[in-house]
């Protein structure tokens, strides 16, 4: 075996809060390695966040056209479009690579030195990496844990075949004739949304009461409309029990039953990546799943930090970011630590929806008395001339100071305004601060000006 090589900084983990560690660790003048065992981005960039939003777009863009074969309001018709997934497919994976490459160039130009290979601790300031052509161990004064999150597989239905994971589900070589979703989690609604759009008959399936869990009630009721127009069906307080020969064994209030499915995709949830690299040897707090961290992502062992999924809930790519640049300054000697009052929750169904901040049944529980103003799209200029005026836009504020303490919309494309969402609540905004900023016209920015007008009661456009 080589001689072990000595580091400063050492990340395991090349996901999305690995690499930024990495990154702002070499650009901080610290030594720097990264071990990954896969492609550099991680989930998110691989499997994740960047393949499945191509593939929505696709799938949106397949939906838009088919819908002109009979003419559109705005006068476009078109022939029939046909669909070549494998080019689909390979769009998709050449954006992936173009990011893998970027990542990769980042890493080198702040001078971070990777290595492709499976890291297992020996102890807390030592691994042992297996690459191809060997073992190498690293010795670090600090190592930041970033393995990142899984898909949660159900024991009586294994991933494999007609069973898909979210990453097999981005792979397809042909769109199923049917498709069973089971599990209603924003990874099921994305997907499930965007293979009914490419023309498959998507069933979905979920054990509880209803779809998309974390998000308010008035989100969601939009995106059940919209499954409705695509002809998603949805089975609620409904149990999988198993597939076998295209059908979808299901339970109903006690009764059995079954979904006809070519395939079918579990999205049940995801679980931290804590296996297989010698967990044993340390002496690390758990947080249930979890590895336990403080709010500067440090673990219960002096030097060894984590961040990303692997430290908990929310598992989001832009808090795992955050998180590693942080650790990365810590180590770095600058007075840094966890005060994010604002972390962006999106969900890239359609319409979108997004929510930052409290919302008003948090609020309430949080003893704060609240103003609400909700401003709606159907009265939005740029939302006519797109095409889409569902839905809207709500600011929750503080009713006795004015102090926003959440936003919420829903609607086409509200995803780019989780931006100014986080902006307004980090910088501690009140409604008049967001309601006497000029928004240009014609935006559907807008509508976040007139929610806060109308909080305040003058709204000028409803």
């Amino acid at each position: 075996m080589p001689n072990p090589i000595t580091t400063n900084v050492l990340v395991i983990g090349g996901g999305p809060g690995g690499y930024v560690a990495g990154i702002r660790a070499g650009q901080l003048g610290l030594d720097t390695m990264l071990v990954d065992d896969g492609p550099l981005g991680g989930c998110c960039l691989n499997v994740g966040c960047i393949p499945s939003k191509a593939m929505i777009h696709a799938a949106e863009e397949f939906h838009k056209i088919s819908h002109m074969r009979e003419g559109s309001q705005i006068g476009i018709t078109t022939a029939a479009p046909d669909l070549d997934l494998a080019q689909t497919i390979k769009w998709k994976d050449g954006i992936v690579g173009r990011l893998n490459k970027g990542v990769a160039g980042l890493l080198k130009k702040a001078g971070v030195e990777t290595m492709r290979g499976w890291a297992t601790f020996i102890d807390g300031k030592t691994v042992r990496v297996k690459t191809e052509d060997g073992h190498q161990d690293i010795r670090a004064k600090n190592i930041i844990i970033a393995t990142g999150s899984s898909s949660v597989e159900l024991p009586f239905m294994p991933f494999g075949g007609d069973v898909l994971s979210s990453t097999t589900a981005l792979d397809l070589d042909a769109v199923p004739e049917t498709l069973a979703v089971v599990g209603g989690g924003y990874i099921g609604m994305e997907l499930g949304m965007a293979m009914a759009k490419l023309g498959a008959k998507v069933t979905v399936v979920e054990a509880t009461d209803g779809i998309m869990p974390s998000y308010d009630r008035d989100l969601v009721k939009p995106v059940l409309g919209r499954m409705k127009e695509l002809g998603i069906e949805l089975h609620l307080g409904t149990l999988a029990k198993g597939y076998e020969n295209g059908h979808l064994a299901v339970e109903v209030d006690g009764k059995a039953s079954h979904i006809e499915a070519a395939k079918v995709l579990v999205t049940v949830g995801r679980r931290p990546r804590t296996d297989g690299w010698g967990l044993e040897e340390l002496d690390l707090a758990m947080d249930g799943p979890f590895l336990k961290i403080d709010e500067r992502c440090r673990t219960s062992m002096t030097g060894v930090w984590a961040v990303g999924d692997v430290t908990g809930n929310p598992m989001l790519a832009h808090r795992a970011m955050a998180q590693g640049e942080m650790v990365a300054e810590i180590i770095a000697g600058e007075n840094r630590a966890w005060d994010k009052r604002a972390n962006p929750e999106i969900c890239f169904t359609d319409p979108e929806v997004v929510q930052v901040g409290i919302g008003e049944a948090q609020a309430k529980e949080q003893g704060i008395d609240v103003k609400v103003g909700v401003f709606p799209f159907l009265a939005n200029g740029r939302a006519m001339t797109m095409e889409n005026e569902t839905g809207f836009v709500k600011a929750i504020a503080r009713a006795d100071n004015h102090v926003i303490v959440g936003f919420q919309a829903v609607g086409a494309d509200v995803s780019e305004l989780s931006a100014q969402f986080s902006t307004a609540i980090e910088m501690g905004a009140r409604l008049e601060d967001v309601a006497g900023t000029i928004h240009a016209h014609p935006t559907k920015s807008e509508g976040v000006q007139e929610a806060a007008l109308k909080a305040l009661g003058h709204a000028l456009h409803i």
